[in-house]
């Protein structure tokens, strides 16, 4: 079944899901150093692959990192080609005062926050998926 295209569709179903834990981003060599079943995702980059692993398993493997982070599913299946969507979410998290890290996956988007912020993410989702869209009137300019 494909995604969901419809940008006002797409916001009233967010459905934003915290996931248990605390979750961080580390970079290794290679990926035969971790244990790829705790492993939530991974990008290869010129310097190394990044990781986004638990925390509890990046402190257990010795593993440096920065940043500890919610994870956040918006539980609606939203199209890869949808457009808006992230520029919607980042928008109202920015305006809170939140920085989002986002992966987009086959189905959902996943955010991570600052840990510390998650139930504050939280709301603005909700409040963002309740808001009603903004009618323009026909012939009016996009601004």
């Amino acid at each position: 079944m494909p995604g969901q295209t419809d940008l006002t569709q797409l916001l009233r179903t967010l459905k934003p899901e915290l996931q248990p834990g605390t979750y961080v981003y580390c970079t290794v060599a290679t990926p035969e150093e971790l244990p790829l079943t705790e492993v939530v995702g991974t990008f290869r980059e010129r310097e190394g692959l990044t990781v986004i692993l638990p925390q509890a398993t990046a402190d257990r493997l010795g593993l440096p990192y920065t940043f500890v982070a919610a994870w956040i599913t918006l539980t609606v299946h939203s199209a890869l080609e949808a457009v808006g969507l992230t520029a919607a979410f980042s928008r109202a998290l920015a305006q809170g005062g939140i920085s989002c890290n986002v992966v987009a996956a086959y189905y959902h988007d996943h955010l991570f926050v600052p840990a510390a912020a998650a139930e504050k993410a939280l709301r603005i989702l909700r409040e963002l998926a309740e808001a009603k869209p903004v009618q323009r009137p026909l012939g009016a300019a996009n601004t």
